[in-house]
């Protein structure tokens, strides 16, 4: 079997548990050999301007510690411009060569979203998307154009292809979001048992999220 890279890409601000146990269902699910986690570095899809990049990344390393064959990936941090998936596969592409597989993780709400995305249809070119149902959001009824793409490319189990593949994993479910996250950081709450170890240390010790308002 060749060798599968996972790529998780997001904005990790902050990077919590539900970003963790996503990971590892990926492992496992995919047989993994190595998990790239991807900050974002401009978001053009989000309103919000996250924390600092320096922030982010420290906060993923922190967290993957202890994750053998988990890797902090900074790339889309260290490009100028938008932070597109498709360039970021690209790269990983020419850099990683031919023969290796190369998987997209994202949820459910990304895999109805993604008609939105940047030269969405190219993205199979270089790699397979993996997705799996986060919270509440629905893998049934997906929008015509995402419904097409997963009837052309749909597998029941990961081909051993280099890209090209469309499969679906199950996770359990972590009831967590960043947005309610940083409300509670907002306010001084510190829910430790939702973030990876050393991560709240960090966050308290830069004084990260104060200044975003509480959820009404």
């Amino acid at each position: 079997m060749r060798r599968r890279i996972g790529v998780l890409g997001g904005t990790f601000d902050p990077v919590h548990v539900g970003h963790m146990a996503l990971g590892r269902a990926a492992c496992v699910a995919l047989s993994l050999d190595e998990l790239r986690l991807v900050p974002t570095g401009v978001p053009w899809q989000k309103d919000r301007v996250p924390s600092a990049a320096q922030d982010r990344v420290a906060m993923l390393r922190l967290a993957v510690a202890g994750e053998p064959g988990w890797i902090v990936d900074t790339r889309e941090i260290e490009r100028d411009g938008p932070s597109y998936t498709v360039d970021t596969l690209a790269s990983l592409r020419a850099e990683l060569g031919p023969d290796c597989a190369i998987i997209t993780i994202i949820g459910s709400d990304q895999l109805r979203n993604l008609a939105t995305w940047h030269r969405w249809r190219e993205l199979l070119d270089f790699g397979h998307i993996a997705a799996t149902r986060r919270e509440r959001v629905s893998l049934e009824d997906l929008p015509a154009p995402v419904e097409a793409l997963v009837a052309a490319h749909g597998a029941d189990a990961l081909p051993d292809t280099p890209a090209g593949g469309i499969v679906f994993f199950s996770m359990p479910a972590v009831p967590v979001s960043s947005t309610l996250l940083r409300s509670q950081l907002a306010t001084g709450e510190a829910p430790a048992e939702l973030l990876p170890a050393g991560v709240l240390r960090h966050i308290e010790s830069r004084r990260l999220y104060r200044d975003v308002p509480p959820l009404k």
